[in-house]
């Protein structure tokens, strides 16, 4: 994906009256990232679901200058990404309605592996829950999967460091910006 097209794809994610599923079907009906922000308001209007709310945000000049700083942060840091209709995208996830139109990620890693394990749950795990975590994750270790996990206090990084212990690959799917690791104390983890 060149940086034009990037900048397109992060302005869409940029207005608030877009997610994902209106950022699909303007992509689809009009064909091209880069033409949605040269098409007319009026133009963009007719597509089922889009109104004038929605291109008042989209063309809103903050959504331009905070995917500008976005795409300047992701070449700067070499944060690779891939997008929804890119050959490397999840196949898993074509069929969410809502999946992210991109997805950023650091480290080497198959995201079309077949053996994938999300395992997430309760932030205040009692002794019980950990010690089911780390045995199961134990356990399905001759397999081995790529454990995903949302970084969180609990049976998120009980799931994500019981991984890193039997050498599995590991995905932290992160709720907020790549900028910031949240919880801080989980940062030694990444």
């Amino acid at each position: 994906m060149n940086e034009e097209k990037l900048l397109a794809v992060l302005r869409l994610q940029k207005s608030r009256a877009i997610g994902d599923v209106l950022a699909k079907k303007l992509i689809v009906s009009v064909g091209d990232e880069v033409q949605i922000f040269k098409e007319r308001k009026s133009t963009l209007e007719k597509i089922n679901g889009i109104g004038t709310h929605v291109t008042q945000h989209l063309f809103d000049q903050q959504n331009l200058e905070a995917a500008l700083r976005e795409r300047e942060y992701i070449l700067k840091e070499n944060i690779d990404y891939t997008y929804f209709l890119d050959q490397d995208y999840p196949s898993e996830l074509h069929h969410c309605i809502d999946s992210p139109i991109l997805l950023f990620k650091d480290g080497n890693i198959n995201l079309k592996s077949d053996k994938i394990i999300s395992i997430v749950g309760t932030r205040n795990m009692s002794a019980y829950g950990r010690d089911f975590c780390e045995k199961l994750i134990e356990e399905l270790s001759i397999y081995d999967p790529i454990i995903v996990s949302g970084f969180a206090y609990g049976v998120d990084i009980c799931a994500h460091k019981a991984a890193l212990k039997h050498n599995l690959q590991t995905v932290a799917v992160l709720a907020h910006g790549f900028e910031t690791i949240y919880p801080k104390v989980h940062k030694k983890f990444v």
